[in-house]
């Protein structure tokens, strides 16, 4: 069984989680800058295919009454992108997970100037964590990828 790769999409950065063979952990790997969906899907990509990963978890960002607002719009766009590259997308609601991620940072004692820099990868992390968590059965199936 592969890795997971869980994805908190932003419109500046997007952060980079991934889970263990297992796929029971998951742990934050890194932040890629938003250099438009071309680029962007490429830099996943690469990351994807060095860590053995058989599908991609994307954090939605719905609204706090559920609904999907224009972040979440874009997200699912982005998904679809990723889709007809090969790769399978499973998509986790997201809210809240960079508050989360806020607050495990400020507890590890992390000075306010640099939680910035690590803030999307571990919200990836919290999001791909929660997707294991809520259905560990319930795994994505490999698909070829260019």
């Amino acid at each position: 069984m592969g890795r997971l790769m869980g994805l908190d999409v932003g419109l500046k950065r997007i952060g980079v989680a991934l889970s263990d063979e297992g796929r029971r952990i998951a742990s934050p790997h890194s932040v890629i800058t938003h250099k438009g969906w071309g680029p962007d899907i490429r830099a996943i990509g690469e990351i994807y295919r060095a860590n053995g990963c058989e599908g991609i978890v994307c954090g939605l960002p719905r609204n706090m009454d559920g609904s999907v607002g224009f972040q979440a719009k874009e997200v699912l766009l982005f998904g679809e992108q990723l889709e007809q590259k090969g790769y399978p997308v499973a998509y986790m609601d997201e809210r809240l997970s960079t508050v989360e991620a806020e607050s495990a940072l400020i507890e590890d004692g992390m000075r306010r100037e640099r939680r910035k820099d690590y803030v999307d990868k571990v919200a990836a992390a919290v999001i791909l964590q929660r997707y294991l968590d809520w259905e560990p059965d319930q795994y994505i199936k490999e698909k070829k990828h260019d």
